[in-house]
């Protein structure tokens, strides 16, 4: 599809969240919208495309405008539709983004958003309000703050009577069942899918740090963690909350894709912290930790595999270090939840 295209505007407060959560409706965590009431003018996948919305002004397909988001027809008989989301992975969900980027005279006045717990497919009555009746404008970001400790596997997002959402970003965080990891078992602690993320970073110019957790490898240079080039002193870094506490065996740095701007050497340091850490503090703090893994050379386009390791015993959080600048596509730090 080419021709001249529109960016949508950038929400701040959306920004926001998506640095502090993790989009839990993204397609990589394995999410997909399983089912909807209609897709006539524009189809459901759109919904969760992690891309920002865009508008063709002189783009139309078969059924009419082509348009970046989720839209059923016009609705004529009593009712509702709606779309149904299903989860890759049990999140505690703490804002909701409802976008109607573009969408003018077509946007559907009011929404609602239902949520159940269940694995398998929910039944009607699975489905509890998670979001009740609110009032949309078109053309606009629609943050809701969700205060709920549950854990939800499914989302139900319904819109009266009929119209087009660009897209529904889901903040907030994994909920990991560790009680059924065993102590003897090796994983990824610092994985998405295991409730890992970055917390704070010197730079994220071209692509954010928890990118590196995501699962599989990369699909493209913007799969990763890439920063800006370093024309000062000093080194790039990113701190990251492991899911739980463990002991790492072993690192693998994923430089896939990245071959004239890949780290020259990487390092990491780790601690065990027992409370939340300060943000405004954690790039110095994390500077003192204990040394995990001194630096070690990298290459281009490469799995990296090292185990020269310092044995540290449980640790919580870890900082990565590049040197001085550079792009990694995945950062997996193999090892046992702590006992």
């Amino acid at each position: 599809m080419s021709g001249r295209f529109i960016p949508s505007k950038p929400s701040p407060e959306a920004e926001a969240l998506a640095v502090r959560y993790i989009d839990l409706a993204h397609p990589r965590l394995g999410s997909k919208v399983t089912q909807v009431s209609d897709e006539f003018f524009a189809p459901r996948e759109r919904l969760i495309d992690p891309k920002p919305p865009v508008f063709l002004p002189d783009v139309y397909d078969e059924n009419g405008k082509w348009m970046d988001g989720w839209e059923t027809r016009r609705r004529r008989a009593p009712g509702h539709d709606f779309a149904v989301l299903r989860l890759g992975t049990r999140g505690r969900i703490r804002a909701l983004d409802i976008d109607t980027s573009f969408f003018t005279g077509n946007f559907p006045p009011e929404a609602t958003i239902e949520a159940a717990t269940v694995e398998e497919e929910p039944g009607e009555a699975d489905w509890q309000a998670l979001v009740p009746p609110m009032r949309l404008a078109g053309d606009s970001h629609h943050i809701v703050a969700v205060d709920d400790p549950r854990a939800f596997r499914w989302l139900r997002l319904c819109i009266s009577p009929d119209g087009g959402i660009a897209r529904l970003r889901v903040f907030g965080e994994v909920a990991m069942d560790w009680a059924a990891v065993s102590p003897d078992e090796e994983i990824d602690l610092a994985a998405l899918v295991h409730g890992g993320r970055a917390l704070c970073w010197s730079d994220a110019h071209y692509g954010h740090p928890s990118n590196m957790l995501a699962p599989g490898r990369g699909a493209n240079m913007g799969d990763g963690w890439e920063t800006a080039r370093r024309r000062g002193p000093g080194n790039d870094f990113a701190v990251i909350a492991l899911g739980a506490p463990g002991s790492v065996a072993r690192v693998e740095i994923d430089t896939a894709h990245f071959k004239g701007n890949y780290p020259d050497r990487a390092a990491l340091r780790a601690a065990l912290l027992t409370e939340a850490p300060d943000p405004e503090l954690l790039a110095a703090q994390s500077a003192r930790w204990p040394v995990l893994m001194a630096e070690e050379k990298l290459g281009p386009d490469a799995v990296h595999r090292l185990e020269r390791l310092a044995e540290l015993g449980p640790v919580s959080h870890v900082r990565f270090d590049i040197f001085p600048d550079g792009g990694v596509s995945r950062l997996r730090l193999i090892g046992r939840k702590a006992p």
